[in-house]
């Protein structure tokens, strides 16, 4: 790594950075409760930004009202390289109520290689939606996003 004269200061409450070879993009994380018809019908995480491409940094969702049934696997999309991925994609048999289920982890599939992980297009949004038959018996699911958003 390079060396640099990277200098710090606080101002009104915020940590400041400068002299950086590269700006680091805030962690933001987003808590959304979507109704089973909206994620069936697919339903906007983050609407698209003008100069902005978003990047997932991790994901979780939560079966509430009950366990979801029917659906092979609830997904979040995004846009990568013009074409539209299954960022992570969460299996019906573990979206149980009121258990959380992680990108990654056995039943929350990610892309390969950490394709998951890269960033997204400029100006294309994060979405919710499914794959196979409606989703169903669950009254809502809890979206937890992490992510950060790239400026062009």
């Amino acid at each position: 790594m390079p060396i640099t004269t990277t200098k710090s200061r606080w101002d009104s409450g915020n940590l400041l950075f400068s002299g950086l070879t590269a700006t680091p993009s805030p962690l933001y994380a987003i808590r959304m409760r979507f109704t089973v018809a909206q994620a069936n019908a697919g339903a906007t995480i983050l609407a698209a930004v003008p100069n902005v491409a978003y990047r997932m940094v991790n994901a979780s969702m939560i079966a509430v009202g009950g366990a979801v049934i029917t659906v092979t696997t609830l997904d979040i999309l995004g846009t990568q390289a013009a074409s539209s991925v299954k960022l992570a994609a969460f299996a019906q048999a573990a979206l149980t109520q009121s258990t959380e289920l992680r990108a990654g982890d056995t039943s929350g599939t990610i892309l390969a290689d950490g394709a998951s992980y890269a960033v997204c297009d400029v100006n294309t949004a994060i979405t919710i939606n499914k794959t196979g038959a409606d989703a169903a018996t669950a009254t809502h699911i809890d979206v937890i996003l992490e992510f950060q958003m790239e400026h062009t």
